[in-house]
């Protein structure tokens, strides 16, 4: 008996259910997806080419054309990887991978993002900062960060000492 009938049947009929990805415009952004989970669409650059996601693990990857960074000024450099990944929940994305932040001369994987009422929690592992929500309503592009136009909206440096 050939395997080929039983992949095709796996293929449409069980993997949809194990993993949802953004391809086509009939699909939620990663930014809406963002929003379902409770999370504001400021936290990812503008970029953000498809996505996908396990449902049943909230086990997700966010994929750019290419690396993304940018310097927020008076505060942090910023450096997304063309793929970063991790899990998520409501207000909780965890074990994330490919998003650093320099802090001092130091460059730190941003682990963890808790959202708790109005704030944002960022950790590094090592130590955390807490960000108003409302500094997160729009996204950051890629090589200018929020300065794109002159304006600069966050301006605070948070990871200096342990929560």
């Amino acid at each position: 008996m050939s395997l080929l009938p039983i992949s095709i049947i796996f293929f449409f009929f069980v993997a949809p259910s194990f993993t949802t990805a953004a391809t086509n415009s009939d699909s939620p952004t990663a930014y809406s997806l963002l929003q379902s989970y409770n999370f504001p669409v400021g936290i990812l650059p503008k970029g953000v080419i498809s996505y996908d996601l396990d449902k049943s693990t909230g086990k997700f990857h966010a994929y750019f054309n290419n690396s993304c960074s940018f310097a927020l000024q008076g505060s942090y450099q910023l450096d997304y990887k063309s793929t970063i990944s991790g899990y998520i929940s409501e207000n909780k994305l965890t074990k994330l991978t490919g998003v650093k932040v320099k802090v001092l001369f130091l460059w730190l994987n941003i682990v963890e993002v808790i959202r708790k009422d109005d704030e944002l929690e960022f950790s590094v592992g090592i130590t955390s900062a807490n960000f108003g929500i409302e500094e997160f309503y729009e996204s950051p592009q890629c090589g200018c960060g929020f300065d794109c136009n002159g304006f600069e909206k966050l301006t605070r440096n948070n990871f200096v000492s342990s929560s």
